[in-house]
């Protein structure tokens, strides 16, 4: 039997507040809903599924230059610093891994300083708007990507 390809799951600042920061933004759901969702799905997918979370930009570039010989793909919702950091970008572009940038929110809906991505800039696609939902469709299109799904 084949070893599952490793998604690596990135989920930036105030992400761990979710289910008590503004859930009618973020929805209600906290963050290890999420994860655990992830987990299952990558599962069903053949996937192996890691996910992290990090308020700390440096945090978030180390596992993304290690996730390079380490993981197959990449998925990120880098929250606040989708608008502000261009060392995020420079890393991803570093790991040269497939990659979706996921936002709860539908960043274009909302206030213009974040309809601004660096990451957009770099990934292989964006799901923004679609609450939780948004990470399992990322999942769908790595599987897609990473060849352990048909498309139907």
């Amino acid at each position: 039997m084949a070893k599952a390809p490793k998604v690596l799951v990135l989920n930036g600042p105030n992400l761990n507040m979710l289910g008590t920061r503004e859930p009618d933004v973020y929805g209600r759901e906290g963050l290890a809903d999420i994860e655990n969702a992830c987990h299952a799905h990558g599962k069903t997918l053949g996937l192996s599924v890691d996910c992290r979370q990090s308020n700390s930009e440096g945090q978030l570039i180390d596992w993304i230059q290690g996730a390079r010989e380490s993981h197959d793909a990449l998925v990120i919702n880098p929250a606040g610093y989708s608008h502000s950091s261009i060392a995020i970008m420079d890393a991803l572009l570093a790991a040269a891994l497939p990659l979706v940038e996921v936002h709860l929110s539908n960043i274009h809906r909302r206030e213009a300083f974040r309809h601004h991505s660096y990451v957009s800039r770099v990934a292989d696609g964006v799901i923004c708007g679609f609450g939780s939902r948004g990470y399992l469709m990322a999942l769908d299109a790595l599987a897609l990507r990473l060849n352990t799904q048909q498309e139907t």
